[in-house]
C-alpha cells in the first residue's frame, strides 16, 4: 500500500511538472524544496554533515547553504519527467556552456571505454544523458525500493538515451560496455560501510566504494569525472577534467586512485557546497582503529 501511495504521488507530482514550461517547473520545484526543508525533512543530518565540511562558517552560512541546496533538490527533480527533451533541446537553451569535452574524446580514441564518474551533484542525470550525445553511455543505477517509483525513473532515464546497468548483478555488462567503448557512468560518494576503502574527504577517514578504482585498473579505462552546475538563468555549466591516474609507484593503486576522486569531488563541494547531496549520512562508517591497514 506504501508504495502504491507513493508511486501514485509521484506520476502525479511528475505529471503536473510536465504540463509546466520548463522554467516554470523550475519555479515549482524550488517552491517544494522550499517546503522540505520547511517540513525538516533530514535536515538533522544535512546539518551535523554541514558542520564538518565547514566547520568554521558561521551558523547562518550553512543554513543559507542548505536553504539553497534544498531548492535545488526541488528543481533536479522537477527536470526528471523531462529529462529526454532536456538532452535534446536545442544548443544553448538547457546547457549553457560545456568544457573539456577533449578528455572524453582523447579517451574514445584509446578505444578501452572510460567511467564517467561525479557524485551527486545537481543534476548528474542530465550531465551523463548529455555526455551521451557523443557516445553511447551506461548509467550503473541501485534500483529503488519501490517498484513503482523506479519504473518511472528508468523510463525517464531511458528516454535519455542511456542504458542501464543494475549495481552489483551487473558488473559482467559494465565490462562488456567498457569493451565496447561506451562510457560508464557511476557514482561513488556515499558511505560504503565495511566494503570500502578509507580515504579523506573533507579531513575525515571517510568509507568509500572501490568499484571504480578496480575496474580502472583492471581494464585500463580512464576515470574521467564530471559535473553540473546551475546557471542563476536555471540553465547549466557541464565541466569534464582530465583523467585521474594512481601514482605508477603506489603500494595501493586502488587505494590512491579512490583518493583522488574523492580529492577532486572535494574540490567542487567547496566551490559549490549547494549542489552536493547533504542529505546522506556519509561519515556514518567509523575508520578501523590505528595502526590497522585502514580497508574495512
Amino acid at each position: 500500500m506504501k508504495h502504491w501511495i507513493e508511486g501514485g504521488l509521484a506520476g502525479g507530482v511528475a505529471a503536473t511538472l510536465s504540463a509546466m514550461s520548463w522554467r516554470r517547473a523550475l519555479d515549482a520545484g524550488s517552491l517544494l524544496g522550499q517546503a522540505a526543508w520547511n517540513l525538516r525533512l533530514r535536515r538533522r543530518v544535512a546539518e551535523a554533515n554541514l558542520a564538518v565540511a565547514f566547520p568554521h562558517e558561521s551558523a547562518d552560512e550553512r543554513s543559507r547553504i542548505l536553504v539553497e541546496h534544498y531548492r535545488e533538490l526541488g528543481r533536479v527533480a522537477s527536470e526528471y519527467p523531462r529529462l529526454g527533451d532536456l538532452v535534446r533541446a536545442p544548443a544553448g537553451a538547457v546547457v549553457a556552456e560545456v568544457h573539456g569535452l577533449e578528455h572524453l574524446e582523447r579517451a574514445r580514441a584509446a578505444g578501452r571505454g572510460a567511467i564517467l564518474m561525479t557524485g551527486h551533484f545537481g543534476n548528474f542525470e542530465l550531465l551523463g544523458a548529455w555526455l551521451g550525445r557523443f557516445n553511447p553511455v551506461s548509467f550503473v543505477v541501485k534500483p529503488l525500493a519501490n517498484p513503482r517509483v523506479e519504473r518511472l525513473l528508468s523510463a525517464w532515464r531511458c528516454a535519455a538515451g542511456v542504458e542501464l546497468i543494475p549495481v552489483g548483478a551487473g558488473v559482467r555488462r559494465v565490462f562488456a560496455a567498457l569493451r565496447e567503448n561506451r562510457w560508464v557512468a557511476m557514482l561513488a560518494d556515499q558511505d560504503a560501510r565495511r566494503d570500502g576503502v578509507f580515504v579523506p574527504f573533507f579531513g575525515r577517514p571517510t568509507s568509500t566504494p572501490v568499484g571504480p578504482a578496480e575496474i580502472a585498473l583492471r581494464t585500463g579505462a580512464a576515470i574521467v569525472m564530471g559535473f553540473v552546475v546551475r546557471r542563476a538563468d536555471g540553465r547549466h555549466t557541464l565541466t569534464v577534467v582530465p583523467p585521474l591516474e594512481a601514482p605508477a609507484d603506489d603500494p595501493d593503486p586502488v587505494r590512491a586512485l579512490t583518493a583522488r576522486h574523492a580529492a577532486e569531488l572535494e574540490r567542487w563541494v567547496r566551490r559549490h557546497p549547494e549542489m552536493w547531496f547533504w542529505l546522506h549520512r556519509r561519515w556514518k562508517t567509523r575508520p578501523p582503529g590505528a595502526g590497522e591497514r585502514g580497508r574495512a
